[in-house]
């Protein structure tokens, strides 16, 4: 099946264009969330180049922030780029538990791989990259079994629906 990341633009845009005031667009070198400069405007969710994995990732995390986070440049996070050291690679990974675990169920549902990313190739690496991919599947299954935050819901069911998958037979295991 193929991936064409101008889908995911389509249908998030579709989504949540009017009803939160935000669109999906391709990006550059980064992946970044900008919010609304004014009171009517679009915040815009910018994935990396024309990556297909790196819009879902990106739609994640928007789909975790609350509105008081929306309203902050990349929703207030910190972040540190690849290099990081252990204590600080061990932050990272807390907070990516959630988010990635939603970009699994996203690509299950869009019938495309997902890939753990502890994203940091020129540092020390995951912290324990066997326990992070745990918590990120466990995470996975909670969602599944408990439901998922209403905008990842109902991008969750969109993703389903134009691809033509459906919850009871998501295989969503990194490979």
């Amino acid at each position: 099946m193929k991936h064409n990341p101008n889908d995911l633009i389509t249908l998030f845009n579709g989504l949540f264009q009017n009803s939160h005031q935000t669109v999906l667009v391709k990006g550059g070198e980064e992946p970044e969330y900008v919010p609304a400069a004014e009171a009517n405007g679009l915040a815009q969710i910018i994935f990396a180049h024309d990556y297909y994995a790196s819009a879902l990732h990106e739609i994640s995390h928007w789909c975790i922030a609350g509105v008081e986070r929306r309203t902050l440049r990349d929703y207030g996070y910190w972040y540190c780029p690849d290099g990081r050291t252990r204590s600080q690679q061990q932050a990272f990974e807390v907070v990516e538990v959630k988010p990635q675990a939603l970009e699994c169920l996203f690509s299950a549902a869009a019938g495309s791989r997902f890939h753990i990313s502890v994203d940091n190739l020129s540092g020390d690496g995951a912290v324990d990259e066997t326990a992070f991919r745990e918590k990120v599947m466990n995470q996975a299954e909670r969602y599944l079994n408990h439901g998922l935050p209403p905008r990842a819901e109902t991008f969750f069911q969109a993703l389903g629906t134009f691809y033509g998958t459906h919850k009871g037979s998501l295989n969503f295991y990194d490979s």
